[in-house]
């Protein structure tokens, strides 16, 4: 066993059958096509770092089923430890690439979402769900795949259910069952990273009831599997993310997002870790939120490292000294670490499972959510600031312009500051890219909304015992409720 390569990597995508499409186009090879390259090497620094001896111990574990040594992106979290290594990684992958590699974050964190959920049936029903993902697993592990994770339906009308909807593709369904497997039909929608993934996580995208139980399904599935086809649907205002040379400044990293379009595919039993347990599908999901919205406190830390530099990089160019934005940039370096510091919070005061799996602390995982819906924008904001209107209005002349015979040597001169003009152009282009452009992942609705997340906050926080705490202090002796409200 042994940690891919990575060219071993771009060769096993390159070994793929074509399914992916983008402007009404089949992409051949997706390690070399425009709208997909930049994506699959940013997800190949893994590989890369993986074989960096000083970067090694940060990409890379023993796996608790065999010994072997294996990607941290296939292993199980089982100590908070793990997690702290986890926002580590993430955080040095957006400092390598970036950018986000969202397709291997998903993917381990819904493999850990159902090592835990496939425990509890098998644990409560009697199946054999556990066992089936763990040969999986060890298999997964064994050939260093990358696979990214879906859980995002369409939905439809969001004020039914899947199985009132008057489409019922609306969410992914079983519409058939074998005895050597099932069948399914619908679609996931804005899945992150599955150009540059070999296998695909599904996981239900919501909590069911018995009604909608033909929609309580997971399983996990090669990208190029017959009947799934993929459009890629994220793109820049203009082409330049797709160009070489300053006009996409960051040369090995992109976000890619996709629809997943299900019709009729088979998936054999042994690749089937969850279908029709319907009161199982809320825990999936809660043990999916619960380490994505920790560690996504790494990554966004590491998006704000690099608007950082960025926005430092360009004051420099232009003449004027970091010390003149000193607050602005101490406001950048306490949003950075506030998200990071309250995804190791939410790892430190976890708790374990019984499966042997350790679960990041929901109120706080949360609340860092919260955080990671708003404070990278501010981060964006202050970064342009300092950068001026040159990275902030995406007023840039394209690499392209520069080199023309015919005014290039105008453009260079005029973008010329206390650095070249390429420098200047570079710096703020970085700036451009991480704050409005093709490299701004989705902190927003990423991993969820933050309305969604305010919700588990309310339920976790145990307000009543709050409210008693200060009773008892004041020494009220009457107890105090909400009222009812009247029917």
């Amino acid at each position: 066993m042994a940690i891919r390569t990575y060219e071993e990597y771009l060769q096993s995508l390159r070994a793929m059958r074509p399914n992916i499409y983008k402007f009404d186009q089949l992409i051949d090879d997706v390690t070399t096509h425009p709208a997909t390259k930049r994506t699959v090497e940013g997800h190949g620094w893994a590989f890369k770092a993986a074989a960096d001896p000083e970067l090694k111990d940060k990409m890379t574990t023993v796996s608790h089923l065999t010994g072997e040594p294996i990607s941290r992106y296939l292993s199980i979290i089982r100590e908070p430890e793990d997690m702290y290594a986890n926002s580590i990684m993430k955080r040095l992958m957006f400092n390598l690439t970036g950018t986000c590699t969202g397709g291997r974050c998903a993917g381990w964190t819904a493999l850990n979402a159902m090592f835990i959920t496939t425990w509890e049936m098998d644990h409560d029903l009697g199946t054999d769900y556990h066992q089936r993902f763990l040969a999986w697993l060890k298999d997964a592990q064994s050939r260093d795949i990358t696979v990214s994770g879906a859980l995002t339906d369409p939905k439809g009308d969001r004020t039914q259910a899947p199985s009132q909807q008057e489409d019922p593709d609306m969410f992914l369904r079983i519409v058939e069952k074998r005895d050597n497997g099932i069948v399914v039909r619908g679609a996931k929608i804005m899945i992150c990273g599955v150009a540059a993934a070999n296998e695909v996580f599904i996981l239900p995208g919501s909590g069911y009831r018995e009604d909608d139980k033909d929609y309580a399904v997971s399983f996990v599935i090669p990208r190029d599997i017959e009947g799934l086809t993929i459009v890629e649907t994220r793109h820049p205002s203009d082409r330049r993310d797709e160009e070489d040379g300053f006009d996409n400044p960051v040369s090995e990293g992109g976000i890619t997002q996709a629809f997943l379009l299900f019709e009729d595919v088979f998936i054999p039993n042994e690749r089937v870790f969850l279908c029709g347990e319907f009161k199982y599908c809320l825990k999936a999901v809660q043990s999916f939120i619960m380490p994505y919205r920790s560690a996504i406190g790494g990554c966004v830390a590491g998006q704000g490292d690099v608007k950082i530099g960025a926005a430092v990089l360009v004051a420099r160019a232009n003449g004027l000294s970091s010390k003149v934005f000193n607050d602005k940039l101490i406001q950048m370096h306490i949003n950075n670490e506030t998200t990071f510091g309250m995804g190791i919070a939410a790892a430190a005061c976890g708790k374990k499972h019984p499966s042997g799996a350790w679960q990041c602390d929901p109120l706080l995982a949360n609340v860092n959510k919260v955080h990671v819906a708003t404070l990278p924008y501010q981060t964006s904001v202050l970064a342009q600031d300092i950068s001026g209107g040159i990275a902030e209005t995406g007023c840039i002349p394209s690499a392209v312009d520069f080199e023309s015979a015919k005014y290039g040597h105008l453009i260079k001169k005029y973008m010329k500051a206390k650095a070249s003009a390429e420098t200047r152009t570079r710096a703020a282009r970085l700036v451009e890219w991480s704050t409005i452009g093709g490299g701004v992942p989705g902190c927003m609705h990423g991993g969820g909304s933050p309305d969604g997340a305010k919700i588990v906050i309310r339920l976790a926080a145990d307000l009543e015992k709050k409210v008693e705490i200060a009773r008892k202090l004041a020494h009220i002796e009457e107890k105090l409720e909400d009222p009812v409200k009247k029917k």
